[in-house]
């Protein structure tokens, strides 16, 4: 097949999307597939470009056999609602006028996050007529509304006409939850048009090995007992909690807190940290992509956080089966499907998502009884590895995608 794959990240940004669509990239180029992937110049999440690049109007590399279109993008730091919508319209339109310089592609697929990524798919499909295939990886307009960020009015009922539409537009539809499949039939979608299509893991990076002890020292971590939040630090994960946290359990002085991440929460939190003369939490900021196994073997226990919001009952976090590939132990505060799926998998210690008491009670147990919370991390890696695998889901989506182009043909 030849695959044109429209997405607002892309290596050498290293957040979920980037990093999911290249390893499913990566693995189609192997297997004999043609992909072009339309994306953004790198700046993501503070604004800034990566070394190497210039926001200039088109440019063009190749990253594992994966021919990448970068167009010029409204650079800006991944807060402030509108500068974010104003960033996603104008590379939704900049992936449009893109697209001449792609060949014709046997199909088109559009990926969220972004929404609006998702819109230039489906227009750039029409163009080139060809079938158009929607990744649903976050239930956009009804996350920006749970979160406050945008209410009842004109805006609103445009997305959600718009959201309508995408779904009309696509041959197909893949999701990564039980509830995303769920959401989008009760919008007048058939099921048969639906493909379920979990994150996953590359097991030869994200395996079990010993802490990296030069890390730990860099970083001043030696000899602490380390809990870990890795990943965005946004509006979806409430973690003004960990800092309340921290405050609380600052009498345990061979304990220290670790957020490896950036987004729009960063300022905040840092401002809150030093308001309290909290020493215990150590900001890390970004992390490049390659040290993240040597990270997550190095932390003695991770978060997995998401507030208590209906539409987070919907959302698994891709990081937990890369914590879960790792053999490390975890905490998960969270509701819905992630929490029933580590209930049966027994691989992380469930709390209730922004339960305070929960969660130190939760990081005392595991500092208190290590045994039992690696003999969950042991079965949480037994769980991954039966059926996480991203090579093989990879290949179930390129499977979907050749059956719907035969059902069009």
């Amino acid at each position: 097949m030849k695959i044109l794959f429209v997405t607002h990240n892309f290596p050498p940004e290293v957040n979920a999307p980037a990093n999911r669509t290249h390893e499913h990239c990566r693995r189609w180029v192997a297997d004999g597939h043609e992909v072009t992937v339309i994306t953004g110049v790198p700046n993501y999440p503070r604004g800034v470009l990566f070394d190497g690049y210039k926001n200039r109007w088109i440019q063009e590399e190749t990253i594992d056999g994966i021919r990448v279109i970068r167009t010029w993008m409204y650079v800006t730091p991944n807060s402030g609602f509108a500068r974010r919508v104003a960033n996603y319209l104008l590379f939704a339109v900049t992936a449009v006028l893109a697209s001449p310089r792609a060949e014709r592609p046997d199909l088109v697929i559009g990926t969220s996050p972004q929404f609006f990524a998702g819109v230039a798919g489906a227009v750039i499909a029409k163009l080139k007529r060809r079938p158009f295939i929607l990744e649903i990886r976050d239930l956009w307009p009804k996350s920006i509304v749970e979160l406050g960020q945008l209410g009842p009015g004109p805006i609103l009922s445009t997305l959600e006409a718009l959201e309508r539409w995408l779904y009309k537009s696509a041959a197909g539809v893949v999701v990564n939850t039980r509830t995303f499949r769920q959401h989008i039939i009760d919008r007048g979608v058939d099921e048969s048009k639906i493909e379920l299509i979990y994150n996953g893991i590359d097991p030869a990076l994200f395996m079990p090995r010993p802490p990296n002890q030069e890390l730990l020292a860099k970083h001043g971590l030696e000899g602490y007992f380390t809990v870990a939040y890795v990943g965005t630090l946004g509006l979806a994960h409430g973690l003004t909690l960990l800092v309340d946290v921290a405050e609380r359990m600052k009498d345990r002085e061979k304990l220290r807190f670790v957020l490896i991440g950036d987004g729009a929460d960063r300022e905040k939190l840092e401002a809150d940290i030093a308001r309290r003369g909290l020493d215990n939490i150590v900001m890390l900021g970004l992390q490049p992509r390659q040290a993240m196994p040597d990270w997550i073997a190095s932390i003695d226990l991770l978060l997995v956080m998401l507030r208590d919001l209906p539409v987070f009952e919907t959302v698994i976090p891709s990081k937990i089966f890369e914590f879960l590939a790792q053999e490390r132990p975890i905490i998960l505060a969270a509701k819905g499907e992630i929490r029933r799926m580590m209930e049966e998998a027994e691989g992380a210690l469930v709390i209730d998502p922004e339960a305070e008491d929960q969660m130190v009670d939760a990081i005392a147990q595991i500092m208190d009884d290590p045994a039992s919370a690696n003999e969950r991390a042991a079965a949480g890696k037994r769980w991954v590895d039966a059926g996480f695998i991203r090579d093989d889901l990879a290949r179930r989506m390129a499977a979907f995608l050749e059956s719907t182009l035969a059902d069009r043909r």
